[in-house]
């Protein structure tokens, strides 16, 4: 047993449909914790428990500066997907601390949970659902995503995929936004290149594949929304903030869009005043929930974690241009 380095296991749940991070942990013979709690930890929680370990196999919770001060012994954080928002790098630079992550694994899952989430707005699946389970027979019109113009702003690992599997439906119109310096290449992709406003207004469906940083936090605000067109529809699965909830909770009380469909949320577990609404559908933050790349992702994490205690090393660091989104020298 090696006992100099210990981890803790602090995302949940993890093993639960795949054993292999487990045996990985168990057949090198490491001293490991697993959460506690079975729950999304606490800044809180993480400040009691992370005092002794060298390692965490994280997730989306909260890595603040109090967390770090609090983990004299910690050297790597690795990092169960691909979302840094919750860990501030820059003060785990500071503490010589690594950063890994699982860029790729978590996005064929969640660019198909994105495609399920349009196909439900459109048909109002959710909603002809909900009235049938209370006796009512009532049937919807809708609108069929290949006559569409969608609107993806990001276009990473994950509005990549989206747009392969749009381009599978026959969609003929698919607006994107990224980086300034991504222009060129979207053009020579055959892709139409549009601002985010132009997007917004443009759009039938807009989906936001962003991750969450001081540029990006509160991007998409009532003023933003009401550029859209009435019938339309806006998807998030990316992280919570970026669309401001209150004014997403306004714009849809007032039906000036058709709905929303929301993934990810400022505060985790939700019970905010979205779930009062029939034209927005809710999931738990589920978007790489897919059993074979949930495991992926716990995989390459526990590889990670194993190989920086048996060889200290580490193959997927978290890059350079993330440290300095943080700090705001890079958008």
């Amino acid at each position: 047993m090696i006992d100099s380095k210990r981890i803790l296991v602090t995302t949940h749940p993890f093993g639960e449909k795949d054993p292999r991070p487990l045996e990985i942990l168990s057949k090198h013979g490491i001293n490991y914790s697993l959460n506690p709690y079975g729950r999304k930890l606490t800044e809180d929680d993480l400040i009691k428990l992370v005092r002794d370990y060298d390692v965490l196999i994280a997730g989306t919770e909260k890595i603040s500066r109090k967390v770090l001060d609090s983990a004299k012994n910690l050297k790597l954080i690795s990092r169960v997907g691909i979302g840094l928002d919750g860990i501030d790098l820059i003060e785990a630079k500071k503490r010589n601390i690594k950063v890994s992550y699982t860029p790729d694994a978590p996005s064929p899952a969640a660019a198909e949970l994105t495609i399920s989430l349009f196909l439900n707005l459109l048909r109002s699946v959710h909603i002809s659902n909900n009235m049938m389970h209370n006796g009512i027979w009532y049937r919807h019109f809708g609108k069929r995503i290949e006559n569409l113009t969608i609107g993806i702003i990001g276009f990473g690992r994950i509005g990549t995929r989206v747009v392969k599997i749009l381009q599978g439906f026959g969609c003929k119109k698919i607006l994107i936004n990224d980086l300034p310096e991504k222009k060129d290449c979207i053009k020579r992709k055959g892709f139409i290149f549009r601002s985010k406003d132009e997007i917004m207004r443009q759009s039938d469906i807009v989906s936001l594949h962003l991750p969450l940083n001081k540029f990006t936090n509160n991007m998409i605000t009532y003023e933003k929304l009401c550029m859209m067109k009435p019938d339309s529809y806006i998807v998030n699965i990316s992280r919570g903030g970026i669309i401001n909830e209150e004014d997403l909770f306004k714009i849809l009380k007032e039906q000036k869009i058709s709905g929303a469909a929301v993934d990810t949320f400022v505060e985790e577990p939700y019970n905010g005043p979205l779930t009062r609404l029939d034209n927005c559908i809710l999931t738990s933050h589920m978007g790489s929930m897919s059993i074979d790349c949930r495991a992926q992702m716990e995989i390459e994490a526990t590889k990670e974690a194993v190989l920086f205690i048996t060889q200290n090393k580490t193959l997927r660091d978290v890059p350079q241009e993330e440290y300095e989104v943080q700090t705001g020298i890079k958008e």
